[in-house]
């Protein structure tokens, strides 16, 4: 998911995509846990959208402007 994709959601949208996402990383732990994980790359990315969408949610709550690029 792009940086900008995400800044376009809400807050409570981002707190959902949030919980989604960590959830979402715990079944991938699980299935590599038990071998049954496709395509492990996909727990990488997984992280990278949590601390994407963690980020906005920090500067919102700073109030911190981003500029429009």
């Amino acid at each position: 998911m792009k940086a900008k994709e995400i800044r376009d959601l809400t807050t409570e949208e981002l707190q959902t995509k949030v919980s989604s996402l960590k959830q979402e990383l715990f079944n991938l732990r699980f299935q590599m846990a038990t071998g049954q994980l496709d395509n492990p790359m996909r727990i990488k990315s997984v992280k990278k959208d949590i601390a994407k969408s963690k980020t906005v949610l920090r500067e919102r709550e700073l109030n911190i402007e981003r500029p429009k690029v």
